[in-house]
């Protein structure tokens, strides 16, 4: 009787396995291939679930407390917006942000014309014992296409996240993309990878390399242990298990989301869309503040501590900074979400 060698028919079975399943996957047809994958390019199909939105543990008030939510799918950008896409929207449009435009008489009416013309909030290192927040100042000229003012530019930057972007600007670019801004719950979902209850994207460890944060002491001193002084391009470290890249540092990302303290309203809820207005005790001048998510590469374990999912902070509509961007999400149809909820 002839021996057979199980050891070879079992490779050479699943050899024909994969040389078959590469031919199938050859004929497939666009159509079918978008109903196993819906989402757009470069966007990343995250499966809807169930997860713990916020932390008891954090220290920040704002955080508190956990609540269970639902979310259902979605698609998200796999990275955050960048420089040349943001281009390609203000050469299709002519759009002119937020930042381009003089502050308006009727809304600052007792400023002078000089004092009225446009410009953002850039970030620069400062001496210790500085005033707190002095680290900011406003920039005459600073914008998207000059992130540090009018002498500075984006040449060979194209991979960058665009920045000094306000609430508006992005939901102009959204309704562009035939996209959307991500509730806050939809960003966490997303940002934890798979990771429920994780205090980092990656586990419950922080490190100094796997996103770009401050390394130092923050804001007079950055040993750039994870190789960056600032901003880095999108996708330069790795990404979590969701396949999306930068959910932690690098830029705050705004979210549709208005922001009010803790979660308290959400408990037990599907699809939650943040409450129907703002408020910031830290701010209470200020009546209109979206929730942004991630932190940047501005914090430091000795200040903000915000690179974690459950992490937030407000910022108001009108304002742009060298910090912050954003990416966007695509809703499925109602016929592909009415099962999971």
């Amino acid at each position: 009787m002839l021996a057979v060698n199980t050891t070879v028919l079992s490779k050479s079975f699943l050899a024909l396995l994969l040389v078959t399943g590469v031919a199938i996957a050859l004929i497939i047809s666009p159509a079918f291939a978008t109903s196993l994958n819906p989402c757009p390019s470069e966007m990343v199909m995250i499966p809807g679930g169930t997860f713990t939105m916020g932390s008891d543990n954090s220290g920040y008030i704002e955080e508190l407390s956990a609540q269970e939510v639902r979310v259902s799918s979605f698609c998200i950008d796999k990275y955050e917006i960048t420089n040349s896409q943001f281009a390609e929207f203000v050469k299709a449009t002519g759009y002119v942000t937020v930042a381009e435009r003089p502050l308006s008489k009727e809304q600052f009416p007792d400023l002078p014309d000089e004092q009225r013309l446009p410009g953002s909030l850039v970030f620069a290192i400062v001496q210790p014992g500085a005033k707190q927040l002095s680290w900011w100042h406003w920039q005459t000229g600073a914008n998207w296409r000059h992130p540090l003012g009018k002498e500075s530019a984006i040449a060979h930057q194209d991979k960058y996240p665009v920045v000094h972007i306000a609430y508006e600007d992005a939901v102009a670019y959204a309704q562009w993309a035939g996209k959307s801004l991500p509730t806050e719950a939809q960003w966490e979902y997303a940002a934890r990878g798979g990771l429920n209850g994780a205090t980092y994207a990656w586990g419950d460890q922080y490190s100094e390399k796997k996103a770009n944060t401050w390394q130092g002491i923050f804001p007079f001193f950055n040993t750039k242990k994870d190789g960056y002084a600032s901003i880095a391009p999108v996708g330069s470290f790795l990404p979590n298990g969701y396949g999306l890249y930068d959910m932690t540092g690098n830029v705050w990302e705004l979210t549709s989301d208005w922001f009010m303290p803790g979660h308290n309203h959400k408990t037990h809820s599907v699809n939650p869309t943040g409450p129907e207005q703002s408020f910031d005790p830290n701010k209470p001048s200020e009546q209109a503040l979206h929730v942004i998510k991630g932190g940047s590469y501005l914090c430091a374990p000795n200040y903000c501590s915000r690179f974690r999912p459950a992490a937030r902070e407000s910022q108001a509509p009108d304002t742009g900074t060298t910090h912050i961007g954003f990416r966007l999400v695509k809703n499925l149809t109602t016929e592909r979400i009415k099962n999971e909820v």
